[in-house]
């Protein structure tokens, strides 16, 4: 039988204020067409569907019009909260989403409640055992008083034993005669973190061992850590990355989807399909003659750019002239203005003027232009004259 494993859509995200609401529509309709293609016995999501709790109504849409997609395929569609999801809005509407077809699992449940899924493969008529894990937040699983009563070691040992509290009750559920998955949203120990994941919800002391996975596990379906890669455990553990590069962080990270194929009694095996929807993410280093002379490059990549020149008046304008996709310009360390060390004399009887002042601002800004210094004179003489 056959799965596809997606993770991290992060719908609704925007990158330096630019909505990427279309990119993340064409990437979902892309992994709408391999489900199509594949015809996949089920789709599990992952996690973090929504880049933000509170996700806007085309943001919806987007996700919504998605599940409905993947489950006309006639794929079971399975879908976790993760960290920037709303857990308790994704439970409100799972009534709603399994008339149409789509399990969605916001809090942790019990296996009676709804934390294991079972069905038929369409494909086999093979059991399929799905042991599902939405994202445990660490203020869940250590209470406030041992937050602040124990150690951080103390405090990562409750949170491990957490979830090999809930993952051991939800994998006890397994059988021989089925293919057991699991499906769950965390960060595990060793994982490479992709670059754009949000740091305080996958700080070291928060992680378990992919140890935990029992070896009855066909396939570990993770989410969380957007880089793609597979953990060595008892069993196969996955994580999928995210289908689109949040930010320039994961401008080098593979977007792809993961296809599994498991059979009772063998371990799967896992196939990378490529995704290739949405802009790319760039990162250009030059002085401005040299910028203007990549710009025929780029086509319509996103470009974060570090200018190889000191800082002067109009200098971002210049760039973006040249790249008008630049959305970060900076100036690049080894060319900003050197900052003195020393400290401005102070005391009675020292008084700095203004333009002195100004200077300092402007030195701690790493902005070094003579002209910004004479406007700033020319505006404090007609101001004060």
């Amino acid at each position: 039988m056959r799965f596809l494993h997606t993770s991290d859509w992060h719908v609704g995200k925007t990158l330096k204020g630019r909505s990427r609401l279309d990119e993340q529509r064409d990437v979902l309709r892309e992994i709408v067409q391999i489900a199509r293609a594949q015809q996949p016995d089920a789709v599990l999501i992952a996690g973090d569907l929504y880049d933000s709790a509170a996700p806007s109504a085309g943001a919806q849409r987007l996700v919504i019009d998605a599940l409905m997609a993947l489950a006309g395929t006639g794929a079971e569609v399975l879908a976790i909260a993760g960290n920037h999801d709303h857990a308790a809005t994704l439970d409100a509407y799972r009534a709603l989403a399994g008339a149409a077809g789509i399990t969605l699992i916001g809090s942790v449940r019990t296996a009676d409640r709804g934390g294991v899924i079972r069905f038929r493969a369409r494909s086999s008529g093979e059991p399929v055992v799905v042991a599902a894990l939405p994202f445990l937040s660490q203020r869940y699983a250590v209470k406030a008083a041992e937050l602040v009563g124990q150690t951080p070691a103390q405090n990562a040992g409750g949170y491990d034993q957490m979830v090999r509290d809930v993952l051991g009750t939800l994998t006890a559920e397994f059988a021989d005669d089925s293919v057991n998955l699991v499906m769950a949203h965390l960060t595990v120990t060793g994982g490479a973190f992709g670059g754009g994941e949000r740091a305080a919800q996958s700080i070291f002391e928060y992680h378990v061992p992919a140890s935990i996975f029992p070896p009855e596990a066909h396939y570990v379906a993770l989410g969380h850590l957007h880089r793609r890669q597979a953990l060595p455990a008892p069993c196969p553990v996955h994580y999928c990355g995210a289908p689109l590069a949040v930010d320039f962080g994961e401008q080098d990270n593979t977007s792809v989807l993961c296809l599994v194929e498991a059979s009772p009694g063998l371990p799967a095996k896992v196939t990378d399909i490529p995704l290739t929807a949405g802009r790319r993410l760039r990162t250009l280093r030059g002085t401005v003659a040299e910028l203007g002379a990549l710009a025929d490059s780029v086509g319509e990549d996103y470009l974060r750019v570090w200018v190889r020149e000191p800082a002067r008046a109009g200098l971002r304008d210049e760039v973006l002239d040249l790249l008008p996709d630049a959305l970060e310009v900076r100036i690049d360390p080894e060319f900003a203005a050197a900052v003195s060390g020393s400290r401005p004399a102070s005391g009675p009887g020292v008084e700095r003027t203004p333009g002195e002042l100004f200077s300092d601002f402007l030195a701690a800004r790493q902005v070094a232009d003579p002209r910004v210094e004479a406007l700033f004179a020319r505006l404090h003489d007609k101001v004060t004259g």
